[in-house]
């Protein structure tokens, strides 16, 4: 999974956090707190990526921090911080996986994707999804 560099920045007479990407221009995103920011940050890096390879393009290989630094070009020694954001590529085709799961545990995901009115596949991906952009 590709992890790309972003730069938050705090606007604090507007109250809110504003997130870019120097491997993906153009690609912003913003919120009231710093996780809310990143929480849009994710989604705003797929979506963008996703128009990248829609309009023929490759996503492009994200540069490490010391390369972006010693460019100087992003205003990252001016005291931006930093965060490494995942990109999360969904395609909109499924895929089948066969996967081993403890028994009592299925029992509960069954029961816990019964409450949310979602199939278990849905439950899982939404799982998986929050994780990853979670940084875990």
């Amino acid at each position: 999974m590709s992890r790309y560099l972003a730069i938050i920045e705090e606007d604090a007479e507007q109250g809110v956090f504003f997130v870019s990407f120097p491997d993906a221009p153009g690609c912003i995103a913003s919120g009231a707190t710093q996780d809310a920011a990143l929480d849009d940050a994710v989604d705003a890096l797929s979506e963008w990526v996703a128009d990248e390879i829609a309009d023929g393009r490759t996503a492009p290989i994200p540069r490490s921090y010391s390369d972006l630094l010693k460019s100087g070009e992003y205003g990252l020694e001016k005291g931006g911080m930093v965060a490494w954001v995942p990109l999360l590529r969904e395609t909109g085709k499924l895929a089948r996986a066969n996967i081993s799961i403890d028994a009592g545990l299925l029992a509960d995901i069954d029961e816990a994707a019964g409450r949310h009115g979602v199939t278990r596949s849905a439950f899982l991906a939404a799982a998986a999804r929050e994780k990853i952009k979670a940084g875990a």
